[in-house]
């Protein structure tokens, strides 16, 4: 009897709301979970819900509100557009704050000329900059492309290609976080995996798409490295093509090493130190729970360690993807090269040049 009522029920309601009603619901409504036993309890389960349960049908229907109130598994497809949007947005916010990062990190540096294929040091980079404020002033004062946003444009430098590889780099990172730390849950509940593993997971993942967005992010480099009057390339395919004619295809990888390098400290470092300071605000109660100012707080903390850790190797990325290279021989040989020149000629802080801006990106 109470079958021929379920059936009637249902009929009635899929007329009423159409199939994409029944797909979220009947699974709760069906007569198999709700455990119904006869036309009484068909009618004390639809029309008097303060009749108590036995413990088997509170334990079924808990499970199954659950189950209901469970968000959607987004596909990778929507997890890699979804976050290749929301960082190409913010990379256009931040692109002015990103072009004195690049201009600070590279004045002092010693410019090299080679002469039958060694390298002999002959000049300084000029320090035209004073800080980032400043830096950002000259270039909105000298740096303006076209007669319609004078100066502004110049903050723009190697928009395109940045914006390429925050599609690229960052709809990557995010895409296959989940899915490597998932591979590395191996079945149990993500809430119980161990911090170590979500470290190995993130800089996994941030260096793998950091080794695929290297071409984009050399171009970018570039472009924002050079002044108005000293443009090395006309556009995003220019750079490109005149590249690899130059310099070969492995010349769009040049400098992969810091860059992977450097992606894979930042996410283990951002990962961590979040999560520790997190908890740590909320146990010594600094702040009143899980709220916005304690993911705010833990936020800045995690930037200012991941930029503390990450500088010096973005140093050596900014110089080592700007260098020119002469008959196929570059001024540095790699990354150690790089560092003790860097070191030998302008001391340890420069390892640091360009901290500001670099931690006004990461730190918000």
């Amino acid at each position: 009897m109470h079958r021929r009522a379920y059936s009637v029920l249902r009929m009635f309601v899929r007329a009423s709301t159409g199939s994409w009603f029944e797909s979220g619901c009947w699974d709760f409504l069906s007569p198999r979970s709700l455990h119904i036993d006869g036309p009484s309890a068909l009618k004390h389960t639809l029309t008097d819900k303060t009749v108590p349960a036995d413990d088997r049908t509170n334990k079924e229907e808990s499970k199954h509100r659950h189950t209901m109130s469970r968000p959607k598994q987004l596909s990778p497809w929507t997890i890699f557009f979804s976050g290749s949007a929301g960082a190409m947005i913010a990379e256009t916010c931040t692109l002015p704050i990103d072009i004195t990062k690049i201009r600070l990190q590279l004045q002092g540096e010693k410019l090299s000329a080679i002469v039958d294929k060694s390298v002999v040091t002959n000049a300084t980079q000029p320090a035209r900059y004073k800080g980032m404020l400043d830096c950002g002033a000259s270039i909105v004062k000298s740096e303006g492309l076209d007669e319609w946003l004078p100066g502004v444009t110049g903050l723009y430098k190697g928009l395109q290609p940045a914006l390429l590889r925050q599609c690229v780099y960052s709809g990557l990172r995010i895409g296959t976080y989940e899915r490597f730390r998932s591979l590395l849950a191996n079945g149990q509940p993500i809430e119980t995996l161990p911090l170590w593993k979500k470290i190995i997971a993130g800089a996994t993942t941030g260096a793998f798409a950091a080794a695929i967005a290297t071409p984009t992010d050399l171009i970018k480099v570039r472009m924002q490295a050079s002044s108005k009057s000293q443009s090395r390339y006309n556009g995003l395919t220019d750079a490109f093509i005149s590249i690899a004619r130059t310099e070969g295809l492995k010349g769009l990888w040049r400098g992969w090493g810091p860059t992977v390098q450097r992606a894979a400290i930042v996410n283990a470092a951002e990962l961590s130190t979040y999560d520790h300071f997190k908890h740590f605000l909320i146990q010594k109660r600094i702040v009143s729970g899980d709220t916005f100012s304690t993911h705010l707080l833990a936020s800045l903390a995690a930037g200012f360690v991941a930029t503390l850790f990450s500088n010096p190797i973005d140093v050596m990325k900014t110089r080592i993807m700007n260098q020119k290279v002469v008959n196929g021989v570059p001024v540095y040989t790699g990354v150690v090269d790089c560092l003790t020149k860097t070191i030998r000629s302008e001391g340890f802080l420069a390892l640091y040049k360009g901290f500001i801006p670099n931690y006004a990106r990461l730190g918000p």
